[in-house]
């Protein structure tokens, strides 16, 4: 069976490589590169996406989307992760995950603020979850919030909050209660993150990219930045993952391309049969990768829920790209240790730098083994319990 775009789909992915290939300026990929986040040059272009609806492909129009079927969202998200135009990957909280969310629990004043801010690529979030006690498990987290009249008051601190230095709003999961069974007294809000009592502050990590510790102290946030019911926020989270779960494998064929573009172009690598194996071997995994992604777009089309199949991409994509940057760093021998600007560096100093930042894949947006464990209770229906017989 050949898997293969419409002819409309096909049309558009065209038109969207066009633009990038035009917009994606290396001012752009630069700052992409930098570890900082988002700048003034991204900016600009997040923006120009915005103007014509790519950040938003699938919402209604009404809220600034273009009313298309998923797979579009996995083009826009492929064709940008494979171009690296965008730092932490091709996905958008604000477009990702806030908006959707907002459409189904969000007040008609809340998705009237924020959903074409949103879409016209004028505002983003960052997510507001992990704290120093509560990373997959977090139905643990203890930051604060305390009703007081038409305010909530804020206290606590959450950890690798990526986005806070240049996101607008924290999309921030709180308690609310302190009632048992946990999860049942997490509330979800929206938070200004320029509101008094906010800090936040640099941590880096080995691949260099910027994330935060955040500290919230007495910071007030308004009751109608609730986002639905109160004790309820643990469940929309849990809707929100959903929505986050579109996993592309554009930048793993990116960096198979070039590194199988250095061997032809070296005498002595291109002669070495154990290098052709290693590649040989990278190829057939990015490819079932591949057919991972385009099934998991086509499940999403159809309307289907695929919590697990996501997971399996995920879980795969992420220690494939643990196995590429260890495959290129033995092809290419100490020379892959070079970092970007040395003299002779291969690749202009790429295999260094993915050896430093694959090792967060494995445990950013859900650890392995938290994959592990979606895929088998709901792909595979094993019991939650290992007790359970």
């Amino acid at each position: 069976m050949h898997f293969a775009f419409s002819a409309e789909e096909e049309a558009f992915r065209q038109e969207f490589s066009d633009f990038l290939r035009k917009h994606a300026t290396p001012a752009i990929l630069q700052e992409a590169e930098s570890g900082l986040g988002w700048g003034p040059h991204t900016w600009e272009l997040v923006r120009k996406l915005g103007v014509r609806g790519w950040l938003t492909p699938t919402w209604p129009r009404e809220y600034g989307g273009l009313g298309l079927d998923p797979v579009y969202r996995f083009i826009i998200h492929e064709e940008l992760d494979y171009s690296g135009a965008l730092p932490e990957g091709a996905s958008m909280v604000g477009a990702g995950m806030v908006g959707p969310t907002l459409m189904l629990y969000g007040t008609e004043e809340q998705k009237d603020q924020y959903l074409l801010r949103i879409a016209r690529g004028e505002i983003e979030f960052a997510l507001g979850y992990t704290e120093p006690e509560a990373g997959s498990d977090l139905a643990g987290l203890e930051i604060w919030a305390q009703e007081a009249g038409d305010h909530y008051i804020m206290s606590g601190q959450k950890l690798y909050n990526t986005r806070c230095h240049y996101a607008h709003y924290h999309w921030l999961a709180a308690r609310t209660e302190s009632g048992k069974p946990k999860h049942r007294g997490i509330s979800l809000f929206i938070v200004d993150l320029q509101s008094p009592g906010i800090s936040i502050r640099p941590l880096w990590t080995l691949g260099g990219m910027r994330t935060n510790e955040v500290f919230y102290d007495n910071v007030s946030v308004p009751r109608q930045n609730l986002v639905g019911k109160k004790n309820r926020g643990f469940y929309y989270i849990l809707a929100a993952l959903e929505f986050e779960r579109v996993f592309s494998v554009g930048g793993l064929r990116r960096m198979f391309e070039e590194l199988a573009a250095y061997v032809r172009e070296s005498p002595f690598l291109r002669s070495d049969p154990l290098t052709w194996q290693r590649l040989a071997q990278l190829h057939v995994e990015i490819e079932i990768a591949r057919l991972f992604a385009y099934r998991l777009a086509w499940l999403q089309t159809s309307r289907t829920a695929a919590t697990h199949e996501a997971a399996a991409l995920k879980l795969f994509a992420s220690e494939l790209w643990q196995r590429l940057a260890a495959s290129a760093a033995e092809i290419l021998g100490l020379a892959a240790q070079l970092k970007g600007g040395a003299k002779g560096a291969p690749l202009g100093g790429k295999v260094e730098r993915l050896c430093r930042e694959c090792l967060v894949q494995t445990f950013a947006a859900g650890s392995s083994e938290i994959m592990r464990g979606i895929i088998a209770t709901r792909g595979m229906r094993l019991p939650r319990d290992s007790g359970q017989v």
